[in-house]
């Protein structure tokens, strides 16, 4: 690996110890000029290292034409900078035996790599590089254009995703959080190199990025790493990320409250929920609680009624999604077409059971002990770590240490339970269908 470039003088940056993260070591965040925030956990006893560049820009951030950027960004900004070409870049990973990838979500994007710990400096420069040095070409755009319109094309035969996608359509209507991360078939063939590449300048500012490392690592260290990395970019800049696009419908009525995609599929999908809570709003602990009973293990409600009593469907789950001034919750199961209407009368019934104050304090404990193993046995690695850590920063603009999150679930009683049952679950419902239905009349179901 070759020398880094020399710098210019180094100014002052603010770093504090955020807390000390359980199993790991100390949590700690440094701003530097121009707002780039970098945050790292210190793992002993692990010999790897995982960074993560996190950027908060997501599908929420398209306009009805720009529908799919965000996701085709990420596909292209592995195909090359101004000083590697992505077979120099799949070589470098590759020489250290590392992992890259990258995931979008909704509201941000994320690139991240594992490594040996000795490996960091190389994976902290090869990360950076592609998140700010991307040129973009138009043959790359013509090339990705083909994945892209594929990986469209396998969701839409996997109606256990399809339906997903179809709800959040179905809930929140034609705004942008409504519509699919991945676009569609149209307005993916129809984006133009220009206008992926005016996006990416964009909305790619570093000052509003977060870098995440976690694993065997110091922070002091990390922190000069990722100045280096970043170098000119980290000039103090009035530039903001611009407003993001539409509106958010946090209650009342869903856009359509019931959504039939005609299918010749073997199984039915099915999701039948309403809005739900913000990842800001503080009930939503409660409200992880309530959806763990509900539909968390194979002793919540959920699964013994539809599967274990009745055998009616392989999978059946509830689950729950916040975003920064919206949110959905959901239940979902996959059955036989033929026993939908049983599945769906059930799943209502246990909805207003629930709403009612039918929960026990026996499901409610199993709830909080199912939230508090997903919680810690979800963060068993440097890669989950970084994740966590990056993702609070990047949403929450804060860290929460694991130990406070579980005392935030210990501390939900029964009455915070029932409180926000009788809200959530007493909503307009919307209910989404994918399966070989045609003209069947769910309306009544709602």
């Amino acid at each position: 690996m070759t020398a880094a470039p020399p710098t210019r003088p180094l100014r002052r940056a603010s770093t504090s110890a955020l807390t000390n993260a359980t199993g790991g070591g100390l949590i700690s965040r440094t701003t530097l000029p121009g707002g780039l925030r970098v945050v790292t956990e210190a793992m002993t006893g692990v010999r790897s290292a995982s960074v993560g560049v996190w950027v908060p820009v997501g599908s929420r951030d398209e306009s009805p034409s720009l529908a799919g950027t965000s996701h085709f960004l990420e596909h292209l900004l592995f195909k090359g900078t101004g000083t590697r070409s992505a077979l120099d870049i799949a070589r470098a990973m590759d020489d250290v035996g590392g992992e890259f990838n990258a995931f979008t979500e909704k509201e941000y994007t994320c690139f991240y790599a594992t490594v040996v710990d000795r490996d960091l400096d190389v994976a902290i420069d090869i990360v950076t590089d592609v998140v700010l040095n991307a040129t973009i070409a138009v043959q790359d755009v013509d090339i990705e254009r083909g994945v892209v319109l594929e990986e469209i094309s396998m969701r839409d035969d996997d109606p256990g995703d399809l339906v997903h996608d179809e709800f959040s359509t179905a809930l929140f209507g034609d705004v942008p959080i409504g519509r699919p991360i991945l676009g569609t078939e149209q307005s993916v063939r129809a984006l133009t190199r220009r206008q992926i590449h005016g996006y990416y300048t964009r909305r790619y500012l570093p000052n509003a990025m977060v870098v995440a490392v976690a694993g065997n690592v110091e922070h002091a260290a990390v922190v000069q790493r990722v100045r280096r990395a970043f170098d000119e970019q980290l000039e103090p800049t009035q530039t903001a990320q611009p407003a993001r696009p539409g509106s958010v419908a946090t209650a009342g009525r869903p856009a359509v409250p019931v959504a039939v995609i005609d299918d010749d599929t073997e199984q039915a999908n099915i999701v039948l929920g309403c809005h739900g809570l913000s990842r800001h709003d503080p009930r939503r602990f409660a409200l992880g609680v309530l959806s763990s009973a509900l539909g968390g293990g194979m002793s919540s409600r959920l699964f013994q009624r539809i599967r274990e009593e009745r055998g009616l469907a392989y999978s059946v789950y509830s689950y729950t999604s916040g975003f920064a001034d919206a949110g959905q919750f959901g239940v979902y199961a996959g059955c036989q077409p033929g026993k939908a209407d049983e599945v769906l009368s059930l799943m209502t019934g246990e909805l207003q059971a629930v709403a009612a104050g039918d929960l026990g304090l026996d499901e409610i404990e199993r709830g909080k002990g199912q939230m508090r193993g997903a919680i810690v046995l979800g963060l068993e690695d440097a890669s989950s770590r970084m994740t966590r850590i990056g993702k609070n920063e990047i949403a929450y603009d804060d860290i929460m240490g694991v130990d406070e999150v579980l005392a935030r679930v210990d501390a939900v009683t029964a009455r915070d339970v029932a409180e926000v049952a009788d809200d959530l679950l007493a909503r307009p419902r919307c209910l989404t269908v994918v399966g070989p239905f045609g003209k069947h009349d769910f309306d009544g179901a709602v």
